[in-house]
């Protein structure tokens, strides 16, 4: 009994009774990427077959390095090629040219981040003989993490309403999805490293480092610093008005950080319980910052339609 209650204390309890959240996060996300990675990459190729060939190359790039690098494992590598592929077809715009003006930048932007922010981590606390450490992030990570992100714009022939007022309505919510990935990695690696005492963010109680749910001053900062840099390069992607590029960079970061926020506190109050595994977590703190910009960004359209 003292065991399972130190256990909820510090967060660090069992998720053997859990590991289907993993299972279900994956499999909402890599049979849909899948399909629709087929489906765009036909369309494309019949439509303009140099952008269909081009993402193609560019994402088996992308995901031999990730493999090589052992940032990932085969599977996560071929996943996140394929939602690069999406991310790529689903955000360029003619001429078709400007590659890096695409979903591969905030992308790669948060990859760089993330990898870059455990690398440190694992080597500041010694922890480079893990089996993370060796592979990488397996499949149900990657889904976690960046799977709202590809959904996001693959769901806009199916949901229309999402381009009604800005045909960038998509591209915001994904990246601020990406943003919200890169807000909490980097503020965990960091602050468990480099933060000191962490504190719960539901009660402020000092807690041991890697609780979850618990944060730093140090973390907090690294995550907002990584969510603005998303941003800025997800918006540097995009296309627009002066007014609009601003007014995105800030629905992107909202999105971000309302998100992080939100993980925090799934952290605190659920999975520190036992009730959510990390990859649900980290799930359901994606689709609320994508959700959290849809809504910021309809109703800054609904504002600018009405005020011209």
């Amino acid at each position: 009994m003292r065991n399972r209650k130190q256990a909820q204390e510090t967060g660090q309890h069992s998720l053997e009774s859990i590991p289907w959240m993993s299972k279900a996060v994956l499999l909402a996300v890599a049979p849909w990427m899948a399909s629709q990675f087929l489906l765009e990459f036909h369309a494309w190729q019949h439509a303009v077959p140099s952008v269909a060939w081009i993402t193609l190359g560019l994402s088996t790039l992308m995901a031999t390095m990730v493999w090589r690098l052992h940032a990932g494992t085969a599977g996560a590598a071929a996943l996140g090629a394929v939602i690069l592929g999406c991310l790529i077809w689903g955000t360029i715009a003619f001429p078709y040219s400007q590659w890096l003006r695409t979903g591969i930048t905030p992308l790669l932007v948060t990859l760089l981040l993330t990898l870059s922010a455990t690398r440190v981590g694992q080597s500041k606390r010694g922890e480079r003989n893990t089996p993370e450490a060796k592979c990488g992030r397996n499949a149900a990570q990657v889904a976690s993490n960046l799977g709202i992100a590809g959904i996001a714009v693959t769901l806009v022939p199916f949901a229309p309403q999402l381009v009604a007022h800005n045909p960038n309505f998509a591209a915001l919510i994904a990246y601020a999805a990406l943003a919200e990935a890169a807000a909490d990695t980097v503020s965990s690696e960091l602050g468990r490293s480099f933060g000191g005492t962490p504190r719960l963010i539901t009660t402020w109680k000092a807690m041991p480092a890697g609780t979850d749910g618990a944060v730093t001053l140090t973390g907090t900062l690294a995550g907002i610093t990584a969510a603005a840099l998303v941003s800025v390069s997800g918006i540097w992607a995009l296309t627009g008005s002066f007014q609009q590029q601003w007014i995105g960079l800030f629905l992107i970061f909202a999105g971000g950080c309302v998100g992080w926020l939100a993980d925090s506190l799934l952290g605190a109050v659920l999975e520190r319980r036992g009730w959510l595994n990390n990859d649900a977590v980290n799930f359901l703190s994606t689709l609320c910052a994508a959700s959290t910009t849809l809504i910021l960004a309809r109703a800054c359209a609904a504002w600018l339609l009405a005020s011209t």
